[in-house]
């Protein structure tokens, strides 16, 4: 069975029709569009918290608190005397952790030091019993 869609040619052969119809397209790209736009804020979720917000308390160096520099090779000083191994670094903040009022622990980590090294040092005060640990950083370069 055969059904006629347009004029013939008059050379008798149907022309063809080249051209693409885009409107079911266009049709169908507007719908997804729309519905995407509807979902998005639908499946982006979060849990509610409240964030610390930054603070830049400058260092205020008492006598009593503990500096210790981590340098990039991993060797720990403490003040500017050479710890030889953390075992030692615990026995003498276990020292320090009982005295009253406890001092804080600082530390300064060169910045091409492992994060290992710096790691081992805060694992040191926590077995030690240290109660407050600090990390002295120098301000970025204002430019």
């Amino acid at each position: 069975m055969a059904m006629s869609v347009g004029p013939a040619a008059d050379d008798g052969e149907e022309q063809m029709n080249s051209s693409i119809n885009t409107t079911p397209l266009v049709d169908v790209m507007l719908v997804l569009l729309i519905i995407f736009l509807i979902t998005i804020p639908v499946v982006t979720q979060s849990v509610n918290l409240s964030l610390p917000k930054e603070t830049n308390v400058p260092t205020q160096t008492k006598p009593e608190n503990v500096l210790l520099a981590v340098t990039k090779d991993g060797d720990i000083y403490w003040n500017t005397r050479r710890i030889p191994d953390v075992e030692t670094l615990v026995e003498a903040l276990k020292k320090e952790s009982v005295k009253v009022p406890q001092p804080e622990v600082h530390i300064r980590g060169d910045e091409a030091s492992r994060y290992e090294s710096v790691g081992r040092v805060i694992v040191a005060c926590q077995r030690a019993g240290i109660a407050k640990v600090g990390f002295i950083t120098e301000p970025p370069a204002r430019q």
